[in-house]
């Protein structure tokens, strides 16, 4: 398991992430890389969503704990993994309706805020096997996969929050 590097610890959180060959998406490193990533998330009871970069590596990797995509969706179905995988993702159209949504990072621990996200997007990626796919989202859905590209630009959600709040970390792990 990775520890989840926090705002000003690494590099990785501020700098562009590189895109992962096609050839070298089934390598044992990009395996190994998505192996500790789905062990990280797993291990954090408020996880929704973690980017390589939040495990120090500057890859454009991202993925999805099945909280955030529905415990009945198609995905589920298909597969007995509570993940979704996407490497190389591109929102590829956002909807022009946007709304105020509350947010967090396991990059910024304690942190909340409020930032303007659109309220529908469809993201074009390729699965760990190497597989391209499209996928459209609503909602939740849709705030997290802005909010795991965002990372591939070394942009957080603080920089672009309308406000901040402080929230106490022991208080939320004792529920």
């Amino acid at each position: 398991m990775k520890e989840i590097v926090q705002l000003g610890e690494h590099e990785a959180l501020r700098m562009k992430a590189q895109d992962v060959p096609l050839k070298d998406i089934q390598s044992k490193k990009i395996q190994d890389i998505i192996a500790d990533m789905k062990e990280t998330l797993e291990k954090e009871p408020d996880g929704a969503a973690l980017a390589a970069p939040q495990i120090g590596v500057p890859l454009r990797i991202f993925l999805l704990a099945e909280k955030v995509f529905g415990v009945d969706s198609s995905h589920k179905a298909a597969s007995k993994d509570p993940h979704l995988v996407f490497i190389n993702p591109v929102i590829i159209k956002r909807s022009g309706k946007k709304a105020l949504m509350d947010e967090g990072c396991l990059s910024l621990r304690g942190k909340y805020g409020t930032i303007q996200r659109s309220t529908n997007v469809t993201v074009e990626a390729y699965d760990e096997h190497g597989k391209k796919f499209t996928r459209g989202a609503g909602g939740l859905l849709a705030q997290a996969f802005q909010h795991e590209c965002d990372h591939f630009d070394g942009v957080l959600f603080c920089d672009g929050a309308k406000e901040l709040w402080d929230v106490d970390m022991s208080e939320q792990k004792k529920n």
